[in-house]
């Protein structure tokens, strides 16, 4: 897919982590321009909400262990899957978003090239699953863009308070979602168990985590969900 090369001008440059009014074009060449190549950019509906990487390791490490969670799961259940962090997800001229973590599950999907070209929904079709990480973000997580993603088509959302170690997750059908305790694209895959390894990786490191969730996933025992 052939994207715009343009910059926008210093003087209409727009403000960060907020849905501003704009064309597809203006979104493409945002993030063209420095810093935004950096950050994160969203599309829907006429707006667009730019946002930089956040500070600290907190986010980076919680970002990690979702991706190692998901992809264990996948291993240990032999189920195809790809993975993509901070990938680029585009309809053109609609909507595009980049969300922290991206899969595609399940024996039909097929592979993206492995460029530096944003995926083509419309011939790849969007991930099945989508995951937000979210320290500010987190209302607009649960709100605008899990509009967003309804209308992309993922099969389904996560999004992670990284303050409360909490995930709420949603199964995405007819351009609706509702919440869900087990996961439909990893099927079996108590959220509950995702959430207590967020807990766990407070006091743990990664070789103690991933024992402790291969042994939890290969039993069959998880923990119970908590109440919503």
């Amino acid at each position: 897919m052939a994207l715009s090369t343009s910059t926008v001008p210093a003087a209409t440059l727009p403000p960060t982590d907020t849905w501003v009014k704009a064309t597809w074009e203006d979104f493409i060449a945002t993030l063209d321009t420095p810093p935004y190549n950096e950050g994160q950019g969203y599309f829907d509906h006429g707006y667009m909400r730019i946002e930089m990487a956040p500070l600290g390791g907190g986010h980076a490490r919680q970002n990690t262990l979702i991706t190692q969670i998901v992809s264990l799961f996948g291993v240990l259940r032999n189920l195809r899957m790809a993975g993509f962090t901070n990938g680029s997800f585009y309809k053109a001229g609609e909507r595009g978003c980049q969300p922290d973590a991206a899969f595609y599950i399940g024996p039909d999907f097929r592979l993206p090239p492995q460029d530096n070209a944003p995926i083509d929904v419309n011939v790849f079709g969007p991930p099945t699953l989508a995951i937000e990480i979210g320290g500010s973000s987190f209302k607009d997580d649960l709100g605008t863009k899990r509009l967003l993603y309804e209308r992309l088509g993922v099969g389904e959302y996560w999004v992670v308070n990284v303050a409360e170690h909490q995930v709420l997750a949603f199964a995405v059908a007819e351009g609706g979602s509702r919440q869900i305790q087990v996961s439909g694209v990893l099927p079996g895959l108590e959220i509950a168990l995702v959430e207590a390894a967020l807990v766990r990786s407070q006091t743990e490191d990664d070789t103690a985590l991933l024992r402790w969730l291969t042994e939890s996933l290969g039993s069959g025992s998880q923990p119970e969900a908590r109440d919503s």
